[in-house]
């Protein structure tokens, strides 16, 4: 493995945490959107709030760190993806944005109308960004971002694989928060709420893996490159998701929801990885390798010592965060 490499896997990490913690967080919004009424939701709504308050922007450093690796250590594949998929990249970030300001008003607002408004916001760009981002994943995986020029600004996102990824994408985060959000309600005395939660996670997760099944017959006709290399040497990070998913089920069934919650990771986490795998040596598929235009040697040190600084000044604090906030030692009101 060359410093390339490295970088690149160090930035694919990135996108794993970015998937497993954000996607958590944003699939709380999307229940946050079908909990119902003010009087019929707000238990669900308290229990999400508690469970997202402490970390809910927390979880984007991930994705700053993507950026940031991409941008600086693979400077030519950014400006690609930027040119031919800016429609869906200003829509997600446009999305993240409201979605934060719609958490935080929402709690100050001066009356039940505003915060149902504010509540609106955050709950429907909950599910509008992952399925954005979603997309352009899909956008890549089927090659349609060019290594030279500006590929079509609508179908490089408007495509069989970008819709399949967004709507993967919805499903996977909903389903992850699902559970999560069960595992929380349990451990706050809400046994009524864990239990409609658990009810429900399980319909999405099966709903999630037959769109996946699915999904393989457009995969296969619209990403060839990608759906080759996932069905090789991406096929036992497949099995492993599949695996973990059918555990998920099992011990959402009998109500061990804290090890529900570790086995949903484990699904969600080798899907991403088994993509990345498949994707390698890609960074666009069918148009740039990792290592075509890549910036100079010393850059990419300086980002592999930047990321280990970072496990030292930012990773063990984030970590001890999501250990309080999970034995409910942080919270909000």
């Amino acid at each position: 493995m060359n410093l390339v490499d490295v970088v690149a896997a160090l930035m694919f990490l990135g996108i794993v945490l970015y998937a497993v913690f954000g996607g958590a967080d944003f699939g709380s919004g999307v229940w946050d959107l079908v909990a119902g009424s003010a009087e019929k939701g707000g238990r669900l709504r308290r229990i999400i709030d508690h469970a997202i308050g402490p970390v809910w922007e927390a979880n984007h450093v991930w994705l700053i760190f993507v950026l940031v690796f991409l941008w600086t250590g693979f400077p030519d594949a950014f400006a690609q993806l930027m040119r031919t998929l800016a429609i869906p990249f200003w829509l997600a970030g446009l999305g993240i944005v409201l979605r934060g300001a719609g958490f935080a008003f929402r709690k100050f607002s001066p009356s039940l109308g505003w915060a149902r408004v504010a509540g609106a916001v955050f709950a429907s760009s909950s599910l509008i960004t992952p399925f954005f981002l979603g997309a352009i994943a899909g956008g890549v995986a089927s090659g349609r971002v060019p290594a030279e020029g500006t590929g079509d600004l609508w179908t490089s996102w408007l495509n069989p694989t970008s819709i399949l990824g967004g709507i993967l994408s919805v499903l996977t985060c909903t389903f992850l928060a699902g559970v999560f959000l069960a595992a929380d309600a349990a451990g706050l005395d809400a046994p009524e709420l864990a239990d409609w939660l658990r009810r429900r996670a399980m319909i999405v997760g099966v709903v999630t893996g037959v769109v996946a099944l699915v999904g393989i017959i457009p995969l296969a006709a619209d990403a060839e490159t990608l759906f080759d290399r996932l069905t090789s040497r991406g096929a036992p990070l497949v099995a492993v998701s599949a695996a973990g998913g059918i555990a998920t089920l099992a011990l959402l069934r009998s109500s061990r929801l804290r090890a529900a919650r570790a086995a949903a990771v484990v699904a969600v986490g080798s899907i991403v990885v088994g993509w990345g795998v498949a994707q390698y040596p890609w960074v666009l598929v069918d148009e740039m390798r990792i290592d075509d235009k890549v910036t100079e040697s010393a850059t990419l040190w300086g980002l592999v010592i930047a990321f280990g600084l970072a496990s030292v000044l930012v990773v063990p604090p984030l970590v001890f965060l999501l250990f309080l906030a999970d034995r409910n030692r942080v919270g909000v009101e």
